[in-house]
């Protein structure tokens, strides 16, 4: 039977949404495990999976849709289950989850033969590839065998449909609502602007050797930068000459950082600075000093 135009776009659409899908599941997936299962060197902000859930949302109820009008075509023409186009794309789709089975239990054997630690994290993650890859394979090797019944396609929807709407529960009950999510999102961005303050700052003091004495004082129009103010109240961040060269910078935050120190690691005299922006809920002020050896005062005609 001659592969049409619609043929080949409705498989191509079925499968284009089972990868999405299938990407943005895992994607949430290990997005909830690390923040259950946080590793050391992770960032403090929680991660989004604001866009896994929608891909979810989209593309997995498209692609029933989509198997569903395949399906319904084949009872009326059983001949079209032997299109090209599907045949080649069913096959794709066992050689690339068999590779991802394979390489999911290699890594996983290597890590244990090579003495490393197997966390819970980890194991947890092989467990999620292994389920969505390996049951992905198991499907459409059934499908090729014409060992899909209606009572046997329809347990396989319902599995889907509980580890989709699962892990979507499972990701806003680990990592927050999307209201707690906006709310992370505007401490992220504080953090943000409490950095480039600190920055200015510093510059400040290497270009007059003393602090300012207000955050006005670092408006620039020539450079252009103009203070930054807090997203979410509009108002002014707070900032104080504690003495000499130690200052502070002060924010109020929505929520509690409870995972590792965020580390920038700006480029000046050579060296990396490490600095901990940890925070509790509500008004944070994180006291710094300028290291002279590390920011000297900048001595006119030298540079």
């Amino acid at each position: 039977m001659k592969t049409t135009a619609k043929d080949f776009f409705l498989h191509l659409a079925a499968m284009v949404s089972l990868y999405a899908g299938t990407i943005a599941l895992l994607n949430l997936l290990f997005r909830v495990i690390n923040v259950a299962y946080p590793q050391i060197d992770r960032y403090f902000f929680g991660p989004s999976i604001s866009l896994p859930v929608a891909v979810l949302i989209v593309v997995f109820p498209l692609f029933l849709f989509l198997n569903n009008v395949l399906r319904k075509s084949y009872e009326q023409e059983p001949e079209r289950k032997q299109l090209a186009i599907r045949r080649w794309l069913v096959y794709i789709t066992l050689f690339v989850t068999g590779i991802a089975v394979s390489g999911d239990l290699i890594t996983l054997i290597y890590f244990f033969l090579d003495g490393r630690e197997l966390t819970a994290g980890f194991l947890l993650k092989v467990l999620a590839v292994l389920v969505v890859t390996g049951g992905l394979f198991s499907y459409f090797l059934q499908d090729l065998k014409d060992g899909l019944t209606p009572t046997i396609r329809n347990y396989w929807r319902i599995l889907a449909g509980i580890l989709v709407i699962g892990s979507i529960i499972a990701g806003f009950t680990v990592i927050g609502s999307p209201r707690s999510q906006r709310m992370i999102r505007f401490d992220a961005d504080k953090i943000s602007d409490l950095q480039s303050i600190q920055w200015q700052i510093i510059n400040y003091w290497q270009q007059k050797g003393s602090l300012p004495e207000t955050l006005t004082d670092l408006t620039d129009p020539i450079s252009g930068y103009s203070v930054p103010k807090d997203p979410q109240s509009k108002e002014d961040y707070r900032y104080r000459k504690v003495k000499g060269m130690v200052f502070e910078l002060c924010a109020d935050f929505n929520t509690e950082a409870t995972s590792a120190t965020n580390l920038t690691k700006p480029y000046m005299m050579g060296g990396e600075v490490s600095e901990s922006w940890m925070h509790k809920t509500g008004m944070q002020c994180f006291e710094r000093t300028i290291d002279p050896k590390l920011y000297p005062v900048r001595i006119p005609g030298l540079y």
